[in-house]
């Protein structure tokens, strides 16, 4: 794979998550910098293969960033399995028909917790949730 050029921002979140500096590494950190989305394995690897990247080691590395906590999955009730940065907490709205995400920035689902909490007899804690909304965006409704 060709050297990529190394952006201050790739290589302080490698660095920070305690991974190496490579340059696959940094092609798909990259990717994800550049497209904001959740993205496919499939997707990354398309938008490297001119730089020789084999899905192989697309898949690793993205692998390895989600257990550093770089990436997370996102469930967009597709067959792939999609990733997007881990750092910018949000949700999703989903089109069931185009496919069409958007995001959710404003999340309130603190309150939601507490009530979960609250009602459940086996936990008393909520580490972590995902939570996608899905229905039919406005060019869909209008077909």
């Amino acid at each position: 794979m060709p050297m990529h050029k190394h952006t201050h921002n790739e290589i302080e979140t490698l660095r920070g998550a305690g991974l190496k500096v490579t340059d696959a590494r940094v092609a798909v950190l990259s990717q994800f910098i550049k497209k904001p989305i959740p993205l496919s394995a499939l997707e990354i690897q398309q938008a490297l293969a001119p730089s020789g990247s084999d899905v192989v080691t697309v898949y690793r590395t993205l692998s390895s960033f989600e257990e550093a906590g770089i990436l997370r999955k996102v469930d967009l009730r597709r067959e792939a399995v999609y990733y997007e940065l881990a750092s910018h907490h949000h949700h999703h709205i989903v089109c069931t028909d185009c496919g069409l995400v958007e995001d959710i920035e404003d999340c309130d689902v603190e309150i939601l917790s507490k009530k979960v909490v609250s009602g459940s007899k086996k936990f008393s804690a909520i580490k972590d949730h995902a939570l996608e909304f899905f229905g039919l965006c406005r060019s869909c409704v209008k077909r």
